[in-house]
């Protein structure tokens, strides 16, 4: 397969320079309760997460892992999203 014909999500996951770190508070502040976001890089759990939120990264530290859990979401590897709809990305 080209690089063309990957999805979007596959092309991201392929770029090795394009990883960003986004700290819990920025995905608290940017989503609400039920949504689901794809981060192409590491989940960093500086701040707090007030609502239920679907996380799919390429790694979590691992307060980041326990503040999605503590608040009723998900953390997730992003090849876990192959089958996901209405997902944002964000980075």
């Amino acid at each position: 397969m080209t690089e063309n014909q990957k999805t979007p999500l596959a092309r991201l996951l392929a770029k090795s320079k394009m990883k960003a770190e986004v700290n819990i508070g920025k995905i608290d502040k940017l989503t609400k309760e039920g949504d689901t976001i794809a981060v192409p890089g590491k989940v960093l759990g500086n701040g707090s997460l007030t609502h239920s939120v679907n996380v799919a990264a390429n790694s979590f530290s691992k307060s980041a892992a326990e503040k999605i859990k503590g608040a009723g979401g998900k953390a997730m590897a992003l090849k876990e999203l192959k089958e996901t709809k209405n997902v944002r990305l964000m980075a």
